[in-house]
């Protein structure tokens, strides 16, 4: 072999080690910062361009070397296939992983809370605080009485029995129409055949029982009294009697937890929820209950209480009573205690 060639061979492979050194450094090298908070989080909105992935990333601190990623960003063509999403970036993640994750749109799930809430037009709201659901959308899909009753078998005033409050694992970008799919898919698996079972037992289906558990849960937070309240209910609709439930006349006033005290004029208001003036049910829930409001209903206690008061010592539990002799004394106890409070509304 000529001399001259064993220079150049090493010089080869020093500029082989060298390339293949910077292109490993390039790909594999920890990237992602580690932050004392812990680990990070980039937000993909729909509709958004790789420009502003790399502002996430620049004004978060999220990569040691922004640079680097940009190249292989743009060696892999990524900015052509940008999906929208909440990814996890754990430290030490390098680029190609990174990327690979991004590009396949690996996406950690959102802890999506849903809290009971009173009015639909309130629910939108809620969602966009937590996922990039669009509100618009939504509340279009809430207010299609046809597109409810062909997908769900609900309408407008029932949707609402559909929710279940409680914690949702769901991706951040979530459409409208997914976020409705996995609340009827949660609504689906609570109602089993048992439970089906049990409605049939109380005579209610199950959009009746979840209007009834609306009630049962605006009236008390103590689980202990609601299947004694469901029981007064169930009583009182077997015999035909109106419910006379006060929560539902605050419901059409907008009052839900912001009213303390229901007054005669209220007993007033025309609606199809005053079931003062109206018997059965209301059209709808005036709350979205939670499993146990629903269980409670189900599973009724056995008693004969027609009637039942908040107690005088604001403990949140109820005095029950099988007269209206007897309620009479009860209700004037709390409204004695009311008076004390001077609350008023």
């Amino acid at each position: 072999m000529p001399r001259f060639l064993l220079p150049l061979g090493a010089i080869f492979l020093v500029l082989l080690g060298a390339i293949s050194f910077a292109t490993w450094h390039l790909l594999y090298r920890a990237n992602v910062a580690e932050l004392p908070e812990g680990p990070a989080y980039l937000y993909i909105r729909t509709g958004t361009g790789f420009r502003a992935v790399q502002d996430s990333l620049a004004r978060h601190g999220l990569l040691q070397r922004p640079g680097t990623f940009e190249t292989v960003a743009a060696w892999r063509d990524y900015p052509q296939h940008l999906k929208p999403g909440r990814y996890r970036l754990d430290p030490g993640l390098g680029n190609l992983d990174l990327l690979k994750m991004l590009e396949a749109g690996r996406q950690d799930t959102v802890r999506f809370e849903l809290k009971p809430f009173h009015y639909l037009e309130d629910l939108p709201r809620r969602v966009s605080r937590q996922l990039e659901t669009d509100s618009f959308k939504l509340q279009l899909l809430l207010d299609d009485n046809a597109g409810l009753r062909a997908r769900y078998g609900l309408d407008t005033a029932t949707v609402r029995t559909m929710f279940i409050p409680g914690q949702y694992r769901l991706l951040w970008n979530t459409s409208a129409r997914q976020l409705l799919d996995s609340v009827a898919s949660r609504h689906r698996r609570f109602w089993s055949s048992r439970r089906r079972q049990q409605a049939d037992s109380v005579g209610l289906t199950p959009v009746q029982v979840s209007v009834l558990a609306s009630i049962v849960q605006r009236e008390t937070a103590q689980p202990a009294d609601k299947p004694r309240i469901a029981a007064v209910y169930l009583n009182r609709l077997r015999r035909g009697q109106p419910l006379q439930a006060d929560p539902t006349l605050l419901w059409p006033l907008h009052g839900l937890g912001t009213r303390k005290r229901v007054l005669n004029v209220d007993k007033k208001v025309d609606s199809p929820y005053n079931t003062y003036r109206h018997k059965g049910l209301p059209p709808g829930p005036i709350t979205t209950p939670f499993p146990g409001s629903l269980d409670a209903v189900l599973r009724p206690a056995r008693s004969n209480d027609l009637f039942f008061c908040a107690r005088p010592d604001g403990s949140g539990f109820s005095d029950f009573a099988e007269t209206y002799k007897e309620h009479k004394q009860n209700a004037r106890r709390y409204w004695h205690y009311l008076d004390s409070l001077k609350i008023k509304r």
